[in-house]
């Protein structure tokens, strides 16, 4: 009997610390993390980028190029990005960016569904928005939960959850690197 209460009494503590390990995280826990991000500033000017998809087994199953040309003007953001994949096929996306009050941003592109929103803390960005993704002839609208991360001057790291329906497609990571004039 001592031992199932001891069991009981265990589980009681123990849920509560393992449950608030699924809580996530937020934009907010990054507030005081420097280099301070200013998204106006970082992506101004050429950046490139190296990035993999990987499904949900973790298989790599799309490698690829990005060369960005980026320009702000007041509140106003323009990344003219353009793909290359690792199987010769290339594609183009331009976001429209908008920088409103509070660190808070929103942007639209050719194959974004909506409105993209996001919000700058600290050396972080993240940004939510549902892509429209060509599949073998298909087109799925599919949710992405992307998290930027500035680590110096020149280098920003980014890692994105790809979900339909709630379901965990894969992960999208790339890694940024600023050409400096």
């Amino acid at each position: 009997m001592q031992r199932r209460l001891l069991l009981l009494s265990t589980a009681a503590v123990a849920a509560p610390l393992a449950l608030s390990g699924c809580a996530g995280q937020n934009v907010a826990d990054y507030a005081a993390e420097k280099p301070v991000l200013d998204l106006a500033q970082y992506f101004n000017g050429v950046v490139d980028a190296h990035g993999m998809f990987q499904d949900r087994s973790g298989k790599i199953v799309k490698r690829f190029t990005v060369v960005m040309h980026c320009q702000w003007t007041g509140n106003q953001g323009v990344l003219d990005e353009a793909f290359t994949y690792s199987d010769g096929s290339t594609e183009r996306r331009i976001w429209r960016l908008t920088r409103e009050a509070d660190g808070r941003y929103t942007g639209t592109a050719g194959d974004v569904i909506g409105q993209a929103v996001g919000q700058v803390r600290g050396n972080a960005f993240r940004w939510n928005y549902t892509l429209a993704l060509p599949v073998d002839g298909t087109v799925y609208h599919v949710d992405l939960d992307d998290w930027m991360y500035l680590m110096d001057e020149r280098v920003m790291l980014n890692r994105a959850t790809m979900r339909k329906f709630g379901v965990r497609l894969g992960e999208i990571t790339l890694s940024f690197t600023k050409r400096l004039p």
